[in-house]
């Protein structure tokens, strides 16, 4: 099967040129291990900047994009933009999209289905809140928003699905290896009944929240975490860490 494991740090709407630059040396420091494949969610504004600086084993991804190609949409950037730049990633979907800007399941997935169509590589953001788990809706709130995408999509091979329980983001708390582990692998299977046994077992499912330098071994263990979309510890060193986290 062979998934590879993948690392994506979010720095969400922080950072500026001087931090990128000593992210970036830490970075090359490292050492980072050649079996990981790393990603960085860069501001919009400083995305090509990063490109620029950053060591060539770490590829820069943009936050978010529109689900058309241009347009009337003051503040939005395309994935044709993106392109352009030389940049191959986005990230989309992530939970403060969703709940701080009220970005439902349908233009998550229209937003997805277009970033693939345009070439890029997805990460996909899925994840219940904290009311949601404490009622014992976490399946039917993953599988429902899976769902959405997977009705706009037939290429799965350049998405990663991150699994992110909305209540674990940037709180200190994390699920457990054994949370995470069981979610990843319900996902696991409702790809493998609604998709296809191909996708199931080649898509990478990665877990964010609240991973740290402290937590990551032991979530890295469990058989379907495929690595880590990782917030506040991403801006830091401790990131090579957690990259490291299957050394």
């Amino acid at each position: 099967m062979g998934r590879k494991f993948w690392v994506g740090g979010n720095w969400k709407m922080n950072g500026d040129k001087k931090s990128i630059e000593e992210i970036s040396k830490f970075l090359q420091t490292g050492p980072l291990d050649p079996n990981v494949e790393v990603v960085v969610g860069v501001p919009a504004i400083y995305l090509e900047y990063a490109k620029g600086i950053l060591p060539t084993n770490v590829a820069p991804s943009a936050q978010n994009c529109y689900k058309v190609p241009k347009g009337a949409f003051t503040g939005e950037i395309s994935p044709a933009m993106i392109n352009d730049i030389g940049v191959k990633w986005v990230i989309l979907g992530h939970s403060e999209r969703r709940h701080v800007f009220g970005e439902n399941d349908e233009l998550v997935a229209d937003k997805v289905a277009h970033a693939l169509e345009s070439g890029l590589n997805v990460v996909a953001c899925i994840g219940e809140k904290l009311e949601e788990r404490e009622a014992g809706k976490t399946e039917e709130v993953v599988y429902c928003q899976t769902k959405a995408i997977a009705d706009k999509i037939k290429d799965w091979s350049k998405v990663v699905l991150a699994y992110e329980p909305v209540w674990a983001i940037g709180t200190g708390k994390t699920a457990t290896p054994q949370q995470a582990q069981e979610v990843h692998q319900k996902l696991r299977a409702w790809l493998n009944k609604n998709v296809s046994e191909s996708v199931a077992n080649e898509t990478r499912i990665v877990y964010g929240g609240s991973v740290t330098g402290a937590n990551c071994v032991d979530l890295g263990k469990e058989a379907d975490i495929d690595g880590f979309l990782v917030g506040g510890a991403s801006l830091k060193p401790e990131f090579v860490q957690i990259v490291n986290a299957q050394k």
